[in-house]
């Protein structure tokens, strides 16, 4: 005969026994529910091209472009007369125009911060780097006509006058 306390051992050994089998035999069948199951893969993406009608302003203190009502305007960063990625592209139908016997107007602004006189040679630069552009793509340099705005800084936001504007006509 089993004294109590062995009694009670063997039912703690057998409950541990038990608990064990049924963690392995769930986890068993967890798996294979789990690896079973139909793998759903993901929707493909849906891509559509546009023709850009207007790039707006993303960051005010970045350079960027925007290309509204046949005029392109290149907004540069402070300081700066670096052209924004994309140049070419919004520059393309400029050069088409040129091609077909139009000419290019190109006016640089500056904002009101700082020294005027650097202000003015700066606006220049951007100028000349849009001018350079349009050139590279093949525009003949007497199809292009650098002007001085009438007004040399715009009103609004310093980013809104740091710009370069390129019409045809």
């Amino acid at each position: 005969m089993f004294s109590q306390d062995e009694d009670d051992n063997q039912r703690v050994a057998l409950g541990l026994v038990f608990g064990i089998l049924l963690l392995v035999v769930a986890s068993v069948i967890g798996i294979g529910i789990y690896k079973s199951r139909p793998v759903t893969k993901a929707p493909p993406a849906v891509v559509s091209v546009s023709v850009p009608v207007a790039v707006a302003v993303v960051d005010p203190e970045a350079a960027s472009i925007k290309v509204e009502n046949g005029v392109v305007t290149f907004y540069f960063a402070s300081g700066k007369a670096d052209l924004a990625p994309g140049a070419n592209e919004a520059l393309a139908e400029v050069v088409k125009a040129i091609a077909a016997g139009k000419q290019a107007s190109i006016s640089g602004y500056h904002d009101a911060t700082g020294d005027a006189a650097l202000n003015a040679e700066l606006s220049k630069q951007r100028a000349i780097a849009v001018r350079d552009a349009i050139k590279a793509l093949g525009a003949a340099e007497e199809k292009l006509e650098l002007s001085k705005p009438e007004q040399t800084q715009a009103g609004g936001s310093n980013a809104e006058a740091r710009r370069v504007e390129v019409t045809v006509h």
